[in-house]
């Protein structure tokens, strides 16, 4: 699988395709079918608000996590996840990077106006520097980084410029250690037809 290293510290890179195809287009299908995709909503500036897409949590039993004031508890696996958790850690283990997963956040963008705000995936739940392994299905669209604020880079790097990573169908994402603490990034809204659904697989402590 071909893989671009887009930073080196803290470790960011893409590898496609993951999966191949016919899998992909077949997981994607599956996954927005069977699932019971929730719109819940979180507390901003003291006034509830639906989320601007549909998300399911899922993982082992004990992979509770908070976000946002909100306890969130975990639906079983999927069996298709499962498989899918069990292909990225095999990636992984193979280039070197050994990791395991007890939880995935999954969330599913209808369109291109559907979006994530700015935010590090830096709850206490998941550690000190935790590696978070994304899988894309669906509609191409960018995840845009930045520099944490008040965070300064290694030795002398200058300010680190925003960027975009342009995110295809049947791509996996790797945030390695360090990258919570760095950067920080979103999916904003973009003029971009057709359904993408995006899997964040993690390691919540218990």
């Amino acid at each position: 699988m071909p893989t671009d290293i887009l930073l080196s510290d803290p470790p960011l890179w893409l590898t496609t395709p993951l999966l191949g195809e016919p899998q992909a287009s077949e997981l994607l299908a599956r996954l927005d079918a069977e699932l019971a995709w929730q719109r819940p909503t979180l507390r901003l500036y003291g006034r509830e608000h639906p989320i601007p897409r549909r998300q399911v949590w899922m993982g082992d039993p004990e992979a509770r996590y908070r976000y946002s004031a909100r306890d969130f508890h975990p639906d079983p696996w999927h069996p298709a996840v499962a498989a899918l958790r069990d292909r990225v850690t095999d990636a992984l283990a193979a280039s070197g990077t050994p990791a395991r997963f007890n939880s995935v956040l999954l969330n599913r963008y209808a369109d291109g106006e559907e979006r994530m705000g700015w935010h590090s995936d830096d709850e206490p739940e998941l550690g000190c520097d935790p590696l978070i392994a994304a899988v894309s299905l669906g509609a191409e669209r960018p995840l845009r980084f930045r520099g944490k604020p008040g965070v300064a880079r290694p030795g002398d790097a200058g300010p680190l410029s925003p960027f975009n990573v342009w995110l295809p169908h049947d791509s996996l994402l790797v945030m390695g250690p360090g990258a919570q603490g760095a950067l920080q990034h979103a999916l904003l809204p973009r003029k971009i037809p057709g359904l993408r659904i995006s899997l964040t697989f993690r390691w919540v402590v218990g």
